[in-house]
């Protein structure tokens, strides 16, 4: 019979408790950000994104195409509200298309 040890974690919960252990926790939900608007967006919307980052509870995305900007920039309530809803509305209180 195999025994079961007292500590097995799952990978996931070990990143995150590295994560919190070494003050990343931000990127973590940034990565999880980025692969929401992944499923969110088409495919060439997407690749447009440069970056996502999280800085003092504001999510800072990074876009290259300027329609895109716009986009986002005039729905930003919207993505903020969406954002908040998925990852808890406690870690970011601000959008910011850059």
């Amino acid at each position: 019979m195999k025994r079961n040890k007292k500590r097995e974690y799952q990978s996931s919960e070990l990143v995150k408790s590295f994560a919190r252990i070494y003050g990343f926790e931000d990127k973590l939900v940034a990565f999880e950000i980025k692969d929401f608007l992944e499923e969110y967006l088409d495919e060439s919307l997407f690749l447009e994104i440069k970056s996502v980052n999280i800085e003092d509870q504001k999510i800072i995305i990074k876009i290259n195409s300027p329609l895109l900007k716009h986009d986002f920039q005039l729905r930003k309530s919207f993505y903020l509200k969406k954002f908040q809803d998925k990852f808890g509305a406690d870690k970011f209180n601000d959008l910011l298309i850059v």
